[in-house]
């Protein structure tokens, strides 16, 4: 009968020859492999799309300023497509401010408007002091503005919905064609009472409201990208801390 035998091994992620020898035999596992190559790969590709994509934020004026830098071709078809944008958000682009609801008009200006557009509603707290609820009404007034094209409105949540929770405001309703496609009780889901505008941005992506290639939205890709870089470079440097 074979007895195990128990082999010294300081390191078996070390490259030494006794190692080699004892995976050779099966006796410590093979080195996993190092994470270093699908880093840099993701590295590689994300200064690739930077450079690709490195007119998207620019504006029609900064990209006569790049006359003398850029292809005159290349520089023509981005000032197409920003004007094409353009003319698309400004045509939609009938809002521009928080509508304060009244419930006998409740289905005219929200049932019936997200036929023709998304609408989302803040139901409030009635306490003056909530802190969601008023971090929410400063933010609705930035996205109204910021997006003209998408209605915002508010209503206190019991005078909407008689007996309606406390507990529940914030609550974020949105409407389009007529049916409610989402709804978050309170800001729970997406950053709490530290929520941002810039998760509220990245809502009105999730939903489909705003398109990712929407240029009022690419600095959220750009932070993204940046995040994604940083955690990889410092993967990396954590990696070749592991290796040494």
């Amino acid at each position: 009968m074979d007895v195990p035998v128990n082999v010294p091994v300081d390191n078996p992620n070390e490259d030494t020859e006794w190692n080699e020898i004892l995976r050779k035999h099966g006796i410590i596992p093979e080195k996993p492999p190092s994470p270093t190559p699908a880093i840099q790969e993701a590295l590689r590709e994300a200064r690739e799309r930077a450079y690709e994509n490195r007119l998207e934020d620019k504006q029609l004026d900064e990209l006569d300023e790049l006359e003398d830098e850029e292809d005159e071709e290349f520089l023509n078809q981005y000032r197409q497509q920003r004007l094409q944008e353009l003319s698309s958000i400004s045509k939609a682009s009938v809002f521009g401010q928080v509508y304060h609801l009244q419930k006998p008009d409740y289905a005219r200006d929200v049932t019936e408007a997200s036929h023709s557009a998304w609408v989302l509603v803040h139901l409030s707290s009635a306490m003056s002091n909530h802190g969601e609820s008023r971090l929410l009404t400063e933010i609705w007034r930035e996205l109204a503005q910021r997006y003209p094209d998408v209605k915002f409105c508010e209503m206190q949540g019991n005078l909407c919905i008689e007996g309606y929770p406390e507990k529940n405001c914030p609550t974020i309703l949105v409407y389009r064609d007529g049916e409610i496609v989402r709804q978050l009780l309170t800001l729970r889901e997406l950053n709490g009472s530290q929520t941002t505008l810039a998760d509220l941005e990245r809502f009105l992506v999730s939903i489909g409201a705003v398109k990712l290639s929407d240029s009022r939205v690419r600095h959220l890709q750009r932070e993204e990208q940046d995040r994604r870089a940083s955690s990889g470079k410092q993967g990396g440097d954590d990696e070749g801390d592991d290796w040494d």
